[in-house]
């Protein structure tokens, strides 16, 4: 986790200081980062000619600057003397344009923000957060309140190539790896208990198994198995790399569990999150379709809207945002 030098925490409506801000707080002086605290205003008509209780728009709109400025101020002293260097800002406009112009404009390694509460059937991402996932070119990490100020349960959910997992030099794999260090080095500092997921699929099966494509039974239950091991083999070896390059002592202190799933990811990975009561997932945002702030097709997009806990989503290397300066 040494990697952040420089940390954008957006603080929520509520400016206070929470468990949010104190863990960006404390992954700063870890790291001994640059922490931005930010909060973003929508803008106001400035040139507008109406007045609110013959108050110009202008005059409202800094006087709503400077509350901001003073409720971030007012945040940032409560956590005492911290020897973390922290720049108070107040941003004005579309939210998540406006947050990503930060990131570029500054450089930022990584965001943090309390997860939205909009939407309409109470999806735990908001339109705005789903717009940092899909295009913020740094790490966003979108925290979600919890009972517990550690992470109890933390789990990494890795992809790979379904047909040849063993390309090693490719982005997916890079990305697998830093995912897994970043998932290892939190769980260390949260004392968590870590999972490590993967859902894998023998391309073809049901057709296979009837329809025109039909084959007999032992002959099908082969082809499972194989791409199975296949699977597993590979899904063994890129941890255990991870590992070694880690420390093996450090593995034994976590210990981690590896769930290999059959079947579709969007479907089992927001089964696992349900099932083990897990407070963070870790996961990667790959754009394979080549369009700018595309993320797996559309099943880490599934993923994140069934789940109901923290998330920490990594873009690949090379990855380029739609949004510019």
């Amino acid at each position: 986790m040494k990697r952040f030098k420089k940390i954008l925490f957006v603080a929520n409506s509520k400016l206070r200081n929470d468990d949010a801000f104190e863990r960006a707080v404390t992954l700063a002086e870890h790291n001994q980062s640059e922490l931005t605290v930010v909060s973003v205003m929508e803008e106001l008509p400035e040139n507008s000619i109406d007045k609110i209780q013959s108050i110009s728009m202008t005059k409202l709109r800094d006087s709503l600057l400077e509350q901001k400025y003073c409720q971030l101020e007012a945040m940032v002293s409560s956590i005492g003397d911290r020897e973390v260097p922290i720049k108070i800002k107040v941003l004005t406009g579309v939210a998540f344009l406006t947050l990503i112009q930060e990131v570029l404009s500054n450089n930022i390694d990584l965001l943090i923000k309390t997860v939205d509460e909009e939407g309409v059937f109470e999806r735990l991402f908001g339109s705005s957060d789903m717009h940092l996932l899909r295009k913020c070119p740094c790490p966003v990490w979108l925290i979600k309140s919890s009972k517990y100020r550690n992470y109890q349960k933390i789990m990494v959910a890795i992809d790979f190539d379904p047909i040849d997992p063993t390309t090693h030099n490719t982005r997916d794999y890079l990305l697998n790896q830093q995912l897994l260090e970043m998932s290892i080095a939190l769980a260390l500092s949260d004392f968590s208990e870590l999972h490590i997921v993967h859902a894998w699929q023998a391309y073809g099966e049901d057709r296979l198994r009837s329809g025109l494509a039909y084959q007999p039974k032992a002959y099908v239950d082969s082809y499972v198995e194989r791409i199975h091991k296949k699977q597993e083999v590979f899904l063994n070896k890129i941890v255990a790399d991870v590992i070694d390059k880690t420390g093996k002592e450090i593995a034994h202190k976590i210990e981690p569990k590896i769930h290999l799933l059959k079947g579709l990811a969007k479907d089992r990975i927001p089964e696992i999150v349900k099932d083990q009561k897990i407070d963070l997932i870790i996961m990667g945002t790959v754009g394979r379709t080549g369009i700018p702030g595309f993320i797996i097709g559309n099943t880490a997009e599934t993923v994140l809207s069934r789940i109901n806990c923290s998330v920490l989503a990594i873009k690949p290397e090379g990855f380029v945002t739609p949004v510019s300066l």
